[in-house]
């Protein structure tokens, strides 16, 4: 049976790292959620969302090693059972403590630690309710974006691999610490679900490229369930859900990365319907699947949605196993980069758009009614799957 107490998610953007130009960013605070999580949490209520996505942020957690401070942890904890609310964690979201990188030989020792306490003091707070942990949040863009792009530690070119090597050792080790306390702990997943094409017109050159970044994305996850690099311990019973994030932009075409156009009148033949993907995945893992991340900047966001709810229904209706849709960011968030950005992507805009955050400063919240209305009509449109069929689905 599904882990989550509602359907539809609300993702709480928590990123921690290091941005390009070597700041520490902390979008917990800069979007004022720390600040209001009561009201934030009795937001959600006329929209059904019972469970949100929370990260601990590590590099606050862990300031020196082996020393924890899970008092916003905690804070966390006491506001969402008040209000009613399950959190699904991130315990590395893309922050790492000032003293580690993923090449750091300590890495992985230090976040399984890391995840023994938190499941300690989780269960010593919440004894009996299920808890639902991603250790670490998009392994493959995280590898990209430090070993490949230099837009994070540890600020990299041609250590892609590696990255993600390590990440998914840590990943693996921290599964298995958090296991030894508490074997019930369920494991999300949260990958970038991707389409790479070859430009047209396709040559055989071409097709083989895409093809080869296209069977890319499933490494750390094939990595997780023991289907590649064995040597690191992964296994099926690793993986509970598999989280799929995905955006208007993630589909390209692999050679000048232009993006395929999702609302495109006359569409690109190489876009794959969302429903098609999610089937390619469940079929790869035949694990549940969350659509764990999703939204879209902009005017744009009511019709999103509302493509979001009809692909996401067909694939249910196909028989695809997808237990949640989290809109994530629900807050609208500043830029890791370029903090006085806004992405305006949230279901609620922040009050401050337009200029960097004064200390002290909590951002308001308004609610984009465009996008609200459209979100319950794709309520309606991706219905959760019954108990009749998830039983029918767990017993194929």
């Amino acid at each position: 049976m599904t882990p989550f107490r509602s359907f539809w998610m609300a993702g709480y953007e928590c990123a921690d790292q290091l941005n390009c130009f070597g700041h520490r960013v902390d979008l917990l605070t800069d979007t004022g959620h720390l600040n209001r999580l009561a009201d934030d949490y009795a937001d959600l209520y006329p929209f059904g969302i019972q469970t949100v996505r929370e990260g601990i942020r590590w590099s606050q957690v862990e300031r020196r090693p082996y020393q924890y401070d899970f008092s916003t942890v905690g804070r966390l904890l006491t506001t969402a059972r008040q209000q009613g609310v399950q959190i699904v964690w991130d315990i590395c979201h893309f922050g790492f403590p000032d003293d580690l990188t993923p090449l750091h030989p300590m890495f992985a020792r230090r976040f399984a630690a890391l995840c023994r306490a938190f499941i300690l003091f989780v269960r010593d707070q919440q004894p009996t309710e299920p808890v639902v942990v991603t250790p670490i949040n998009e392994v493959s863009f995280l590898a990209w974006l430090g070993g490949e792009a230099r837009g994070t530690s540890p600020y990299c070119t041609g250590q892609g691999w590696p990255v993600k090597y390590a990440l998914m050792r840590a990943c693996i080790e921290g599964i298995a610490a958090m296991r030894a306390i508490d074997s019930t702990v369920q494991i999300m997943t949260t990958e970038p679900l991707i389409n790479v094409v070859p430009p047209l017109p396709p040559t055989d050159t071409g097709v083989a490229e895409a093809a080869r970044q296209h069977e890319n994305q499933y490494q750390a996850t094939d990595m997780l369930t023991g289907r590649l690099c064995p040597e690191l311990g992964g296994s099926p019973d690793l993986l509970d859900v598999v989280g799929l994030n995905f955006y208007h932009n993630n589909q390209w075409v692999f050679d000048f990365r232009s993006y395929l156009p999702w609302a495109n009148l006359d569409p690109d033949p190489r876009w794959r319907p969302l429903r098609a993907l999610l089937a390619e995945v469940h079929n790869r893992y035949r694990k549940p699947l969350v659509m764990s991340e999703t939204s879209h900047p902009g005017e744009d966001r009511p019709h999103w949605i509302r493509f979001i709810g009809t692909e996401c229904g067909a694939a249910i209706r196909a028989g695809v196993p997808l237990l949640g849709i989290c809109l994530y960011p629900i807050i609208d968030r500043p830029d890791w980069d370029f903090p006085d950005q806004w992405h305006k992507s949230g279901l609620w805009d922040a009050t401050c758009p337009g200029q960097i955050l004064q200390p002290g400063q909590v951002p308001g919240r308004v609610l984009v009614e465009e996008y609200a209305h459209a979100l319950l009509n794709a309520q309606r449109l991706a219905e959760p799957m019954s108990e009749r069929q998830q039983l029918d689905w767990r017993s194929t």
